[in-house]
């Protein structure tokens, strides 16, 4: 018997029955079967070595693609866990998914795991690679599941096994004397793992993320398609760990977190000023768009984030209070609040679209686990905004917001910008002509601006669909930063109306949108992008003056002065040291520029100046470097990759 499988560009192909992926691929080309590692059957994933017995539309997952290294990464977990297993068999063996970069396993044991244990597990694992035992998958019936891995002490498996849906297939892949509970798709042997994979870590986790459960001991690891994209990532890491923003803001001394307020930040002088610099940057940037600056409550009445539902879907990471029989929470988001300041008043369509504005302050019951330097914190400030708008202006209103959203990222550094349209989700809002109109005016929006973007289907919030807009930095790592909500739900739940053209009372539409998000987070993703050397409009120092020798300290005073005078964020040194160490000191906090001053400036009115990456020094009239400097400044210029490098 024939069966027709159809590929993605529309050609047919007849094979005898039954056939499998491994033989599909090899039809097409020998190459093509050396990189495969797993097949898209009617959309969904399955092993190579399973066979389709019917008509079918199917794709083949190459090695070197995104779903083909999420195959790779899942079927490393596994060798992981057969090595684990093999080393330390009174270990219970927990989950173990693919992740973005690599993989983890959680692991019950008694005994830690330490990092002589990580190598003697990476070890075993190319040997089982080297063994190319074959990964074989079968269907076991539920009971006798639960049996098995009870009897062989994975007490966890089998109650992951009892949890499931009482109409899912139960599926297990063995691979050499290891068995492992999975729905695949898995590779069709070990050696095809090859040796693009490393460990990198240990860490603690709860069994299913639960505090109330058993401590589980976490082993990351890294997976590639081959040894050198595998080295180029280890490269990379190594360019972030010294890019890591919580040794930078040690080293130059922009601020610190201590056990007695976890997830919040203390501020030092430069770091503050470094806030205030981007802060007020964005302030002004919203002010020459109209935008209306506002600030709302940090404590409401648990009542208002019942009607807007944020108590019931985001309760457990809100916090709380009582006081005088009422009960409170700390805002841990803007748009209700919004929506109250939008209330005050009677409003017209002739108001409308308008822009409220607001430096947030929010605060979220983060797990201390998943708390990150600056970067995830339960206190933190957000560029936030709503505008209200009627539904003819939503696809303007995204267009202007794209315009100004790319302005701001140039201006930091970033011209590399990831699109993302999310449409509706399953469990939703409203009606599905306003959910066509919504998806269609960012879309639109998206297309009139000439971006590539990808679709994210299923990926809205329950209220609207969304665009994310993520950067990519200098090491190519992507951060989801900005975004524009399309919101019908909150502004009718929360009373907010307009008068339209014709007399009738209308709900306006509420955009949801944030450029920086979090100005923790970002000033995180500032800090690692530029390595700590902060182009000078955004430096928490500019400028330092350093002198020669101590009769050039009224001079040096002079300068100071007429630098800060100038709006320059200005240091002076007068101290009794050599000059090379003054220089190598400041050059260690990345300040832009360092001004020597000797008896020879000080007679002739000039400067000799010092770039930070340069080991050249010039010589100008004060004036002339102002003015120079000034103009950098407010043209917002960037320093090359190269010149972060010297110091």
């Amino acid at each position: 018997m024939s069966i027709d499988i159809t590929f993605p560009d529309g050609a047919v192909k007849q094979f005898e029955a039954p056939v499998t992926g491994l033989q599909i691929a090899e039809s097409i080309s020998s190459g093509l079967r050396r990189n495969a590692v797993a097949i898209i059957v009617n959309d969904q994933a399955w092993d190579l070595t399973r066979e389709i017995v019917e008509n079918a539309t199917v794709s083949i997952i190459t090695r070197d693609s995104e779903e083909g290294l999420e195959v790779l990464r899942h079927d490393t977990a596994h060798a992981m866990a057969e090595a684990v297993k093999e080393l330390y068999p009174e270990t219970q063996v927990t989950i173990g998914p693919a992740i973005e970069d690599g993989f983890y396993y959680d692991f019950a044991r008694d005994e830690a795991f330490t990092p002589q244990d990580l190598d003697a597990i990476e070890a075993r694992m190319k040997e089982i690679v080297k063994r190319n035992e074959p990964v074989v998958r079968e269907v076991w019936e539920r009971n006798q599941a639960i049996e098995y891995f009870k009897s062989i002490g994975e007490a966890y498996k089998a109650e992951i096994i009892a949890d499931l849906p009482s109409d899912e297939v139960i599926t297990v892949y063995r691979q050499g004397e290891f068995v492992d509970l999975c729905r695949g798709p898995h590779l069709p042997s070990t050696g095809i793992l090859r040796d693009g994979f490393k460990l990198t870590k240990l860490a603690g986790a709860y069994w299913r993320g639960d505090s109330n459960n058993a401590q589980l001991q976490r082993i990351y690891g890294t997976a590639w398609s081959d040894k050198k994209q595998l080295k180029a990532y280890l490269r990379r890491m190594e360019e972030a760990e010294k890019r890591d923003h919580r040794k930078l803001g040690k080293t130059l001394d922009l601020f610190h977190i201590q056990d007695e307020a976890p997830g919040s930040i203390f501020w030092h002088p430069k770091g503050w000023a470094l806030y205030q610099v981007v802060q007020n940057y964005m302030a002004e940037q919203q002010n020459r768009r109209g935008y209306q600056e506002i600030k709302t409550p940090q404590i409401v009445d648990i009542s208002l984030w019942e009607k807007s539902g944020h108590a019931s879907k985001f309760g457990d990471d809100m916090f709380t209070l009582s006081t005088e029989d009422r009960d409170y929470a700390v805002k841990p988001m803007n748009c209700p609040c919004h929506v109250q300041v939008y209330n005050q008043g009677l409003k017209s369509y002739r108001d409308l679209p308008l822009r409220l504005a607001e430096f947030g302050s929010c605060h979220r019951n983060e797990m201390s686990g998943a708390l990150h330097g600056i970067m995830r914190v339960r206190s933190f400030v957000q560029d936030d905004a709503h505008i209200f708008c009627t539904e003819e202006q939503i696809q303007a209103e995204v267009k202007e917001f794209i315009d100004f959203l790319h302005d701001v990222y140039h201006d930091f550094g970033f011209d590399e910008v990831i699109y993302k349209l999310s449409t509706r989700p399953p469990q939703r809002v409203g009606d599905d002509a306003d959910w066509d109109r919504a998806e269609q005016a960012l879309e639109t929006a998206l297309n009139d601006s000439g971006l590539d973007w990808e679709l994210q289907p299923g990926e809205g919030a329950f209220y609207g669909p969304k665009v994310e807009f993520s950067l990519k930095d200098c090491i190519g790592r992507v951060w989801q930063c900005g975004t524009i909500q399309v919101d019908f739900s909150m502004p009718g739940r929360l009373g907010a109306e307009y008068i339209a053209e014709d007399g009738s009372k209308q709900v306006p539409v509420m955009l949801h949108r944030a450029i920086l998000g979090s100005i923790e987070r970002f000033l995180g993703i500032l800090i690692e992008q530029h390595a700590g050397a902060l182009p000078a409009w955004l430096a928490p120092q500019q400028a330092m003056i350093a002198t020669i020798v101590t009769d050039a300290n009224d001079y040096a005073v002079q300068v100071a002065e007429a630098l800060r005078n100038a709006g320059l964020r200005t240091g002076l040194d007068l101290r009794n040291e050599k000059i090379g160490y003054k220089v190598r000191e400041h050059s260690l906090q990345k300040i832009p520029a360092i001004l020597c001053i000797g008896k020879r400036e000080a007679e002739k009115g000039s400067v000799a100046v010092r770039r930070f990456g340069s080991k050249a020094q010039t010589v100008m009239p004060l004036e002339q470097f102002i003015d120079e400097f000034i103009n950098e400044i407010e043209t917002k210029q960037q320093y090359t990759f190269g010149e972060i490098d010297g110091n």
